[in-house]
């Protein structure tokens, strides 16, 4: 193997990237998905018959495995939306658990059911984040109770369990967490916080945008957003 030399120029195109965008249910996160260019939605929840987009229904992990087989053979898309990863992680889960032949995770031995569940999970979708697609993952939010020397405070985390959220916020190149504010303006969070995940590997975004996909590009290539 040969080592480069040179430094590789920076990726300058959102379908170059990984997302999570999570937030409370019906706040607009598939709307979102439907403004990117050529998305085709993984529609795991049977949720999207009021938005024009391009779908398969994933009733089951066999039914994700295989529209991700015919997306590596190769699609016209640039997006891939999993909406919602929630449910597909709960697809993966079901599916482990029928072939260990148990009915929860604790019903293994030594912690196998937990881990193999973990690992079916993760190594699939380290293959759906080669794709040469740009991946956007959408997520349903909850409310944590955190405590610290000094204070108690409740944080919005998605409602994957804690080792896969994990998983997904260190694989993932920008966390978008949406909310409503108080004036109900709706809103993305791109910067991390004690109140909420976040972050951007791009280093492009303003910390709070607009939740609409068209101001999020014009942000990402450096315009102005419009309020």
């Amino acid at each position: 193997m040969k080592l480069p030399t040179n430094k590789r120029p920076a990726l300058n195109t959102l379908h170059s990237y990984r997302i999570l965008l999570y937030g409370a249910p019906k706040i607009g996160k598939s709307t979102f998905c439907s403004q990117m260019e050529d998305a085709l939605f993984l529609d795991t929840e049977n949720g999207l018959q009021a938005l024009e987009v391009c779908c398969v229904n994933v009733t089951n992990w066999s039914d994700f495995k295989s529209a991700c087989t015919e997306l590596k053979k190769g699609h016209t898309c640039k997006f891939v939306a999993i909406d919602t990863v929630d449910s597909l992680y709960h697809m993966c889960r079901e599916d482990v658990l029928k072939r260990l032949g148990i009915k929860h995770e604790s019903d293994a031995p030594y912690g196998k059911g937990y881990a193999e569940v973990k690992s079916e999970f993760t190594e699939v979708m380290r293959k759906v984040f080669k794709l040469p697609y740009g991946i956007i993952l959408t997520s349903w939010s909850k409310m944590v109770e955190v405590k610290t020397r000094t204070d108690i405070f409740n944080k919005a985390v998605t409602t994957l369990p804690t080792a896969i959220q994990e998983f997904v916020t260190g694989t993932v190149d920008i966390i978008l967490y949406a909310e409503v504010l108080h004036d109900g303006r709706r809103v993305i969070h791109v910067g991390s916080s004690e109140l909420h995940l976040g972050g951007d590997r791009t280093g492009r975004l303003p910390k709070t945008l607009p939740l609409d996909y068209k101001q999020f590009e014009i942000a990402f290539r450096g315009g102005e957003i419009i309020e």
